[in-house]
């Protein structure tokens, strides 16, 4: 029962990068090579992010939530945003659209980030004897992100490659990128600042993700259009 209920979580965390890369174009167009390397240049940047991490922030000995910590958190954070620009503009991709590009990046960052943060947690914590729902919930929290990622790797892609963009929704672009670049922080401050149950931050997160990604989807479609 243990093992069965450790399956059916890493199905549910992993299993949807998966279904959208056989379900997507991305396997007709071979682009596994291409979110493998943006996989890489995920962890170097969450090494980089520890380093900064460890030597800039304060070691809290309880879990109150702390504005000024936070914010360099935040900050520190935007050390992603740097990480998608070198994966979206400077490794050598295949012959690929720019519409398959931003997914291959997108998915490939996100599985990086499920197999560092949850991949333990889940080989220790579900396949224990007690049943609980946070592995289920850290599951459903690993779709949020894969939207997140896709999301942010859409406006990045906007921002950074396309130059024939609408002027007027130049700073919605930027804005919504700005939001989901954020995201980390406003959902500690949600868990630790308003003290929300993690039921109630994961549900946030779905809502979020899913309107940030026909949000991301609208932006993206307005701009492949031609200009009059």
């Amino acid at each position: 029962m243990t093992m069965f209920h450790f399956f059916n979580c890493a199905i549910l965390t992993f299993g949807p990068h998966a279904v959208y890369y056989s379900a997507t174009p991305l396997s007709e167009y071979d682009t596994l090579g291409t979110s493998v390397k943006t996989a890489v240049v995920y962890l170097v940047t969450a090494l980089v992010k520890l380093v900064c991490l460890a030597t800039f922030l304060k070691v809290s000995e309880s879990d109150v939530f702390d504005p000024s910590q936070e914010l360099l958190k935040a900050l520190i954070g935007f050390i992603d945003v740097a990480g998608l620009y070198f994966a979206l503009t400077q490794l050598t991709h295949r012959n690929i659209s720019q519409n398959h590009k931003f997914q291959a990046v997108g998915l490939g960052w996100a599985f990086a980030d499920s197999v560092l943060h949850r991949l333990a947690p889940l080989w220790v914590g579900a396949r224990g004897l007690e049943f609980t729902w946070d592995y289920i919930l850290q599951g459903l929290e690993a779709n949020a992100n894969l939207m997140l990622s896709l999301s942010l790797a859409a406006l990045g892609s906007l921002m950074w490659l396309r130059k024939n963009k609408p002027k007027t929704l130049i700073p919605i672009i930027y804005a919504c990128a700005g939001f989901v670049a954020t995201m980390p922080s406003i959902t500690n401050y949600l868990r630790w600042g308003l003290g929300w149950h993690l039921a109630e931050v994961v549900g946030f997160q779905l809502f979020t993700s899913l309107t940030m990604a026909l949000v991301s989807w609208q932006l993206f479609s307005a701009c492949q259009k031609p200009s009059a």
